[in-house]
């Protein structure tokens, strides 16, 4: 592992007995001296709390925006995507678990600090900076400074995020975001609970703040066989995410491949995708999306007004624009909520 950069914690207070309560994400850990909280990167010393990952960096690419996913954001472009080590969520599925699931001491890393990490980004041609791969919201103290840079750089800022912090830490960090991709895992408590090591209701809340905060917000749903794939439950994350995001806010179906220690699960059936999406959009979605199913049409943009297809996507690649230059369809002027004009991309080895 590279050389560890530490740095007093930003959000938390100090208790009796030189414990302290830290207040950055949702689980608001108290924490005893010599011990670290449940991310497992942050430590209290001497009754004072400590990150162990400012500019630790465990994985870095220069990725096509709509990998995030992110399809109404800058559409096209690339952006320089970095992650760190832990997490606050235990997922019993999760496909980053060597980076999020191991301990720091056992890792391998380099240490990129804010200045090098905007730089880079320059250099690569990217739109935008991404903090992804593990979870963002524990690397606080260095996503808010990279970002400040990154925005005095002419860059913009994206999270992508399990959406697990607190109120605090997001109206903190906002002046700097541009975009959130909301990773909301399932629609009960029950799936939080017993395969995140978590609960629903925090990150829907974190969630509605950051569409209240002026965040571009996309929402993520990966259907997994069994665990959160009912109708009724589809239905009611969709109902939400109508009231409280608005029905314009693009939400991604990802089909399920098996992982970490859900290895004995089936791939979901490409049929519960199909009825994932059917269901989203009756309840008055408009940019309802498949993610990992080759091929689909769900992978496309539609206009909701007259259903032109708008943008049409390969893989990660965008194969025809058709928006105006005034964010509307060309056929019948609806509006169309894209952030960010079109860039057309040229091919990078770092996708491959």
């Amino acid at each position: 592992m590279g050389i560890v950069v530490i740095r007093e914690a930003m959000f938390y207070e100090k208790l009796e007995a030189d414990k302290v309560h830290c207040g950055l994400c949702a689980h608001r850990c108290k924490i005893a001296p010599g011990k670290r909280g449940f991310c497992g990167v942050r430590e209290n010393r001497g009754g004072n709390l400590y990150s162990l990952i400012y500019g630790t960096v465990s994985s870095e690419a220069v990725d096509p925006i709509e990998k995030k996913p992110l399809y109404h954001f800058y559409p096209g472009s690339y952006v320089y995507s970095v992650g760190t080590i832990g997490c606050n969520f235990r997922c019993k599925h999760c496909q980053n678990w060597s980076i999020s699931q191991v301990c720091l001491e056992d890792s391998y890393t380099t240490d990129i600090l804010p200045d090098e990490l905007v730089g880079r980004a320059l250099f690569s041609g990217s739109k935008s900076i991404a903090w992804t791969y593990n979870e963002p919201t524990i690397w606080h103290e260095y996503t808010y400074e990279s970002a400040k840079m990154a925005k005095e750089a002419g860059l913009a800022t994206v999270y992508v995020t399990n959406g697990y912090m607190t109120p605090e830490a997001l109206r903190h960090i906002e002046p700097y975001l541009d975009a959130a991709n909301i990773d909301i895992k399932a629609f009960t408590e029950k799936f939080y609970h017993d395969v995140a090591s978590a609960k629903l209701a925090p990150v829907l809340e974190a969630s509605a703040l950051a569409k209240e905060l002026g965040i571009h917000v996309e929402i993520t749903n990966l259907i997994i066989p069994h665990q959160n794939d009912s109708p009724e439950e589809l239905r009611e994350l969709s109902k939400w995410a109508y009231k409280n995001l608005g029905p314009e806010t693009p939400l991604h179906f990802t089909r399920f491949h098996p992982q970490y220690q859900m290895q004995d699960l089936q791939p979901t059936p490409v049929k519960t995708m199909e009825e994932a999406c059917k269901i989203a959009t009756e309840e008055g979605m408009k940019y309802v999306y498949m993610g990992n199913v080759p091929g689909s049409d769900r992978n496309n943009t539609f206009c909701p007004n007259c259903g032109k297809i708008l943008i049409t996507r390969g893989f990660f690649d965008i194969e025809k624009y058709e928006i105006t230059p005034e964010k509307t369809c060309p056929v019948c002027g609806e509006n169309i909520p894209i952030i960010g004009e079109y860039v057309k991309r040229e091919f990078n080895e770092a996708e491959d």
